[in-house]
C-alpha cells in the first residue's frame, strides 16, 4: 500500500519551508507532487524517504544537497 503524504507532514519530515520546497520542485530537485483532485495535491512517502536518505548520503560523502 502506498501513503500519500500531505504538504505539512513533507514540511515536518524534510525541515524544510512551503516557499522551498516548491522552489525545489521547480528546480528539479524535489519530487513533485501528485494531483489528488481539485486543488489538493500530496507526495508519496516513498519518495520522500527516497528523497532524504539520498540527502543523508550526500551529506555523509560531503557533498552539496
Amino acid at each position: 500500500m502506498k501513503t500519500i503524504l500531505r504538504l505539512p507532514t513533507v514540511i515536518s519530515r524534510t525541515g524544510l519551508s512551503r516557499s522551498t520546497l516548491y522552489l525545489r520542485i521547480a528546480e528539479g530537485r524535489f519530487p513533485r507532487p501528485i494531483s489528488l483532485g481539485g486543488r489538493a495535491v500530496g507526495w508519496l512517502e516513498s519518495d520522500i524517504t527516497e528523497w532524504i536518505e539520498t540527502r543523508i548520503e550526500e551529506s555523509r560523502k560531503g557533498g552539496v544537497a
